[in-house]
């Protein structure tokens, strides 16, 4: 599983994805202190106080071969603006998942998400030649919905109470994915995008 998935640089126009690493935590902190963003019950970013068992457990599942967690720099400003990964990682059946995705709120809707998930995606059916690629978020959480709506996802459906938030609250995890038979007209897509400087 370790050789399917190993740590690595991601780079286009406006960002730069790297490893991520402990030493990015006074980064990361500042970035979603940007807009509070762990105030958003609906989300899990994590706050000044969680993000050492954030990290740690991003690194861990990593050295499992189940997830490979990048550190996005905004290569305008050389600042860390946020974190994504690769993660529920099957490697067995080439499918995994995109997510624990957030931005600074300063970046949002600035061509940062679409160019992030251009380069998550391309280096997932090119390279690690995938089937499939699911997206999942929060029933509640309609902006990130309709964001990976516009990136070409389509919903595969609804998984009713996923599971229990740290407040206890039921959770309902929507679920979208793109094939790899779907990864030319969505590369299209998003690279027509790109070139017309779209803001999401």
């Amino acid at each position: 599983m370790e050789s399917w998935l190993q740590p690595l640089e991601l780079e286009g126009n406006l960002v730069k994805l790297v490893p991520l690493q402990k030493t990015h935590k006074v980064d990361l902190v500042f970035a979603a202190s940007d807009g509070n963003l762990w105030e958003l019950w609906y989300t899990s970013v994590p706050n000044p106080k969680t993000m050492d068992s954030y990290l740690d457990t991003a690194l861990a599942e990593q050295n499992l071969g189940k997830s490979l967690p990048f550190t996005i720099i905004d290569k305008r400003t050389n600042t860390v603006v946020g974190t994504s990964r690769f993660l529920n990682v099957d490697a067995k059946n080439k499918r995994l998942e995109i997510g624990a995705t957030w931005y600074a709120k300063k970046v949002q809707r600035t061509g940062i998400n679409t160019e992030c998930k251009y380069l998550l995606l391309k280096y997932a059916f090119e390279h690690l030649n995938c089937i499939a690629v699911e997206f999942r978020t929060h029933f509640h959480n309609h902006r990130s919905r309709n964001a990976i709506l516009r990136l070409g996802a389509k919903q595969d459906g609804i998984l009713r109470n996923h599971r229990l938030d740290e407040a206890g609250n039921l959770r309902d995890t929507v679920v979208f994915s793109i094939l790899d038979s779907e990864w030319k007209t969505v590369k299209a897509s998003l690279e027509f995008k790109m070139k017309r400087g779209a803001n999401y």
